[in-house]
């Protein structure tokens, strides 16, 4: 007896072994079984990867940009001006890096007579070393059409502003402009006038090199000097004067006016209250006056942090100066009046018709007291909602004449000014919101370059300067994330495998 059971019970641990053999063979066999399907599907997403990656390359299509502000492909006013070339311009780019060729190809894959060509070494091609005087040590884009064409060097392409400490790329800029340049048959005129300025011309001078770069020939005028507007003048600039007209220049300009002159008038309020009745024969000749206060503002939305005298304007979409951007503008006036107009009557007499440009907000208010420095409106101030600061003017001379004005009640906001926007930054004014947009555009408007009434791309690049404690912190965060996720997953992976 003690033998059978002794038996069955060996035959029974027999049993046991087998099975437990049986099962480690199972979970052997499901373990390679997976790990080779693992592996597979591995492979599987490698060779598709590397099958995407040919596709793409070979088939060259276009880089797809997620920045905000698109830093990385064409505006959509450089793609409307490009896709509007009419003339074979060629694009030779001599000793410059992939970046440039990917750039400049996105302008070949949008008007095929735009083509472009790289060329590593200058020495194989004589005809571009002889006529452009360019060597081996040059890094350059040359773009030309015909017999006009333009050298772009990395002065042009980049620049770094010792205020704000950012570097800027301005390629796409500096190409935009360069094919304008070439393919421009003649370039409008533009003279601003001096002699008796508030400011001089170097207060403007990033707005007058902005023209400069927009295929516009730029020129000071002093009338008495000059002793006549020019014929070919398309818009003289008048920006705020210091004192006011002699009746010489009133005449000129008057004279200017009734041969369907176009005058850009960027002006302060007349804090001063001085009078200036030669600038204002001018002036009535479109039923206007500028204000000797200023506009103030109250709505928190509409004005820089805490200062109620940067009030942000609203810039209307529906006029003739800026329904082709098709989107909404803002502009930051500093210290700005407002624009006082005659009756309706009076205007129709003139043979004036209005368009209002730029618009305060309904909480904004007119100060005349400039010895008041409460930020806030007090009783002696008025109510001035919806206040006029920027505005086009339409004068009918004849049926086949018409002189044109637009006005903006500001000087500062085309200036060079640098305005403090935190403890460690500082922006020209000229570059708050869109206010290089809305005075680039009103000179597009008045010389009748309807492709150039655009929204320019904002493509600041701001360097990586932080303290060192700060860069301490950065780091940190960065490897430091990617080890506790590794970790965690550990940890999951132990608590789940003791659980089976």
């Amino acid at each position: 007896m003690n033998k059978d059971k002794k038996a069955k019970q060996d035959s029974k641990q027999e049993s046991k072994d087998l099975i437990v053999k049986k099962e480690k063979r199972v979970d052997t066999s499901k373990w390679f079984k997976d790990t080779s399907l693992t592996i597979l599907l591995i492979a599987i997403i490698v060779v598709v990867c590397i099958g995407i990656n040919i596709v793409v390359e070979n088939v060259n299509l276009e880089d797809i940009d997620f920045t905000q502000d698109k830093i990385h492909s064409l505006s959509d006013e450089t793609r409307q001006i490009t896709e509007n070339i009419d003339k074979e311009v060629e694009i030779i780019l001599i000793n410059m890096s992939e970046s440039e060729e990917e750039l400049t190809n996105q302008y070949r894959s949008i008007n095929d007579k735009i083509s472009v060509e790289v060329v590593e070494d200058i020495t194989a091609r004589t005809d571009l070393v002889d006529e452009y005087n360019i060597s081996s040590d040059n890094y350059v884009i040359l773009v030309r059409s015909g017999e006009k064409y333009k050298i772009l060097t990395s002065s042009d392409l980049y620049t770094y502003d010792y205020q704000t400490y950012k570097k800027i790329d301005t390629r796409e800029e500096a190409l935009t402009n360069a094919i304008i340049d070439v393919t421009t048959e003649e370039k409008p005129a533009i003279y601003n006038l001096i002699g008796h300025n508030k400011y001089s011309s170097d207060y403007f001078y990033l707005f007058l090199t902005d023209l400069a770069d927009e295929a516009y020939d730029v020129y000071d005028l002093d009338l008495l000097t000059r002793g006549e507007i020019p014929e070919d003048c398309s818009v003289l600039i008048m920006t705020t004067l210091a004192e006011d007209l002699t009746a010489t220049e009133r005449d000129l300009i008057l004279g200017y006016i009734n041969k369907g002159g176009k005058i850009l008038y960027f002006t302060d309020p007349n804090s001063t209250g001085k009078e200036m009745p030669n600038l204002q024969d001018v002036l009535d000749e479109y039923g206007i006056s500028i204000s000797e206060g200023v506009v103030l503002e109250q709505d928190m939305d509409k004005m820089l942090y805490g200062t109620s005298s940067a009030i942000l304007v609203t810039v209307s979409p529906y006029t003739s100066v800026t329904n082709k951007t098709d989107m909404n503008l803002r502009a930051c006036f500093m210290t700005s009046g407002r624009i006082n107009f005659e009756d309706s009557d009076k205007l129709e007499e003139l043979g004036v018709e209005v368009e209002t440009l730029a618009s305060t907000s309904s909480n904004s208010f007119y100060r005349t007291d400039y010895s008041n420095t409460d930020s806030s409106k007090t009783d002696a101030d008025q109510d001035a909602a919806y206040s006029t600061v920027g505005s086009l003017l339409k004068k009918k001379i004849d049926d086949d004449t018409t002189s044109e004005m637009i006005v903006y009640t500001n000087n500062i906001f085309i200036s060079n000014l640098l305005i403090a926007i935190s403890q460690q930054d500082q922006m020209y004014a000229l570059d708050f919101y869109n206010n290089e947009d809305l005075a680039m555009n009103s000179v597009a408007y008045l010389t009748e370059r309807e492709n150039m009434i655009i929204t320019r791309k904002d493509a600041e690049i701001s360097t990586y300067a932080v303290t060192e404690q700060q860069n301490i912190i950065i780091l940190s965060v960065i490897f430091s994330i990617p080890v506790v996720i590794v970790i965690i997953g550990i940890i999951v992976w132990q608590i789940r495998r003791r659980k089976k």
